[in-house]
């Protein structure tokens, strides 16, 4: 049984190191070869090594220099950028207000084709109302992606959604994900870019809509806006299970202040429930019904050009403030 976990643990070992070479070899191509030369040479060791414990140790040693090489490896602000992600905001806080820089306002004609345009914001810390949550869905039910928005009321809103910053030519990959593949962007934006670019441009997303009930908003405001500013200055790989679009949220906050870990954190298709559960969003209704009427796809398609976009996609949702 020992020698049965030893080697589990190093095939595991292993097959992570494979995968660091696959995806952030320095040369694509290259790296392809060269994990496909380590895993070849893995599994000749564990075949034709005696003793087996010469194999395993001579496994551990190279997955080891692996991982040397892995933590080498730096995010960096300065790459060829694809253009939806190229412009990082940065944000100025004071005991008052908070301005942020760069918050993104396109005009979007087609998912792929669009008018980039970027605006300063000023936010009066007094002038917060509350805050709602935006989960999308793009294909399966298990995994979503939140997106929070604060209502400042003469202020406007601002929404923030955390992401994967790929390059030109880049596409996300799942696995790809769990390496060094990707750095990690905070985008802010207006509700009328981040959201509706969702609902009505992307062919098979749906958005649905929830008021946050719980106290916190402005501490939460100030956890985004400290988290961009932070990231501005040093930049941070994206990781798809430790620092993804909603563990990354979890992280903002100091490790005593953070709730009790919960499974729907990761799979976070289920985050509208756990909130419901929590009391986080209205419970005057089923949970069930309570979905069903957050959907906002068809009066965010119904908005689409009207500058009242945020005002019109709450209208008649259930716990939403006016």
């Amino acid at each position: 049984m020992v020698g049965f976990m030893l080697w589990l643990v190093v095939g595991l070992g292993a097959l992570w190191a494979f995968g660091a070479l696959w995806f952030d070899f320095p040369h694509p191509f290259l790296g392809k070869i060269v994990a496909g030369v380590f895993g070849l040479a893995m599994v000749l060791a564990w075949i034709l090594v005696k003793p087996r414990w010469r194999a395993r140790l001579g496994s551990c040693i190279t997955i080891l220099l692996v991982l040397a090489w892995w933590l080498t490896i730096q995010p960096q602000h300065h790459r060829d950028w694809r253009t939806d992600v190229a412009v990082l905001p940065h944000a100025d806080i004071t005991d008052e207000s908070v301005t942020i820089h760069n918050v993104r306002n396109f005009e979007y004609r087609t998912a792929e084709d669009f008018t980039p345009h970027y605006e300063t914001r000023t936010y009066q810390l007094s002038n917060l109302r509350g805050m709602d949550a935006f989960i999308n869905y793009w294909g399966s039910p298990y995994m979503a992606h939140p997106i929070v928005s604060f209502d400042f009321g003469e202020d406007g809103r601002i929404c923030f959604s955390i992401e994967t910053r790929p390059e030109q030519g880049e596409a996300y990959s799942a696995i790809g994900g769990l390496y060094r593949q990707f750095e990690l962007i905070y985008i802010a934006a207006d509700e009328r870019d981040v959201v509706r670019v969702r609902t009505n441009y992307r062919t098979g997303e749906d958005v649905y809509l929830y008021h946050l009930t719980a106290p916190g908003a402005k501490s939460s405001f100030l956890e985004y806006a400290r988290s961009i500013k932070e990231l501005s200055e040093t930049p941070r790989w994206y990781n798809a299970i430790t620092n993804n679009c909603t563990t990354a949220i979890r992280h903002q906050r100091a490790s005593g202040e953070r709730g009790a870990w919960d499974w729907r954190m990761l799979v976070n298709g289920f985050m509208d429930e756990l909130m419901y559960e929590k009391g986080a969003i209205d419970r005057s209704l089923p949970f069930d019904e309570l979905k069903r009427r957050s959907h906002i796809n068809p009066s965010a398609k119904a908005a689409d050009q009207d500058p009242d976009f945020s005002k019109r996609i709450r209208e008649g949702l259930p716990g939403m403030q006016p």
